[in-house]
């Protein structure tokens, strides 16, 4: 029997539990597959292996590993596939399939627009757009922020679009907010790269609470949140996953 164990990034903040778990709900919904669970990579409960544990409890032979994740990192790279390895040990016989973060997709690039487009004032040509991701040591990181940043640019016509980072990686937070503070454009749309509400949006709305005063008019985008689009996504990588199984 086939599972699906949803991987999210976890968090402390409760909320950020909760808004993983509405969106799993609205997956088991549109997606066939008896099994379904969510586990964490940190910071809650379930973790990974706990997760494999209870796929497993109820009949799974076959357990298919979707990583919540926006772009491919440490987690990714690392602890997910090291986590997987002590569930495998712990249940030899087990078949375990693992897909990839959502990563550089033109479904990203769309669930930002919308985003923007929730703002009362439309992208014009004294626009520019503040694109912050979380950031990470991994080079991966900056370079598809890079990739997003570029097919955004190409795909709305504004004239600017520049990234920053939360932690890890320049241009900081801080330099992204006084590059675009420095600009001629009239309106910045700040857009924060990230799944799920929790401090690191917090910090971006006190940074820009301080900016109110200043020449331009600030729009602070909501997160991409779990957007109905990344269903889509998950469903994708169910198909591939499935054609690879069968290919084999």
């Amino acid at each position: 029997m086939e599972a699906i164990l949803y991987v999210s990034h976890g968090s402390r903040i409760a909320a950020a539990r909760y808004e993983a778990a509405r969106f799993v709900e609205r997956c088991k919904a549109a997606i066939d597959i008896p099994i379904q669970e969510l586990c964490f990579v940190e910071l809650a409960e379930p973790d990974i292996v706990t997760g494999v544990d209870r796929c497993v409890a109820q009949g799974a032979t076959r357990v298919i590993v979707i990583p919540l994740l926006l772009l491919s990192a440490g987690h990714a790279k690392h602890d997910i596939p090291a986590a997987l390895e002590r569930a495998k040990r712990r249940h030899p016989s087990l078949e375990i399939a693992c897909g990839t973060p959502f990563g550089v997709h033109e479904t990203m690039i769309d669930i930002i627009i919308d985003r923007i487009s929730e703002q009362a004032t439309p992208l014009d040509d004294q626009s520019m757009i503040l694109l912050i991701g979380r950031g990470s040591s991994d080079p991966d990181t900056k370079r598809d922020i890079a990739a997003i940043a570029r097919r955004l640019k190409e795909k709305t016509n504004v004239p600017h679009v520049d990234i920053c980072f939360l932690a890890a990686i320049r241009p900081t937070l801080d330099e992204g907010l006084k590059q675009a503070n420095a600009s001629t454009y009239r309106h910045v749309f700040v857009v924060p790269y990230l799944l799920f509400t929790g401090v690191l949006m917090k910090t971006i709305e006190r940074k820009l609470e301080a900016l109110r005063v200043s020449p331009q008019q600030w729009h602070l985008c909501s997160y991409l949140g779990y957007h109905p689009r990344l269903i889509t996504l998950i469903q994708q990588q169910l198909s591939s996953l499935s054609l690879a199984k069968k290919g084999a």
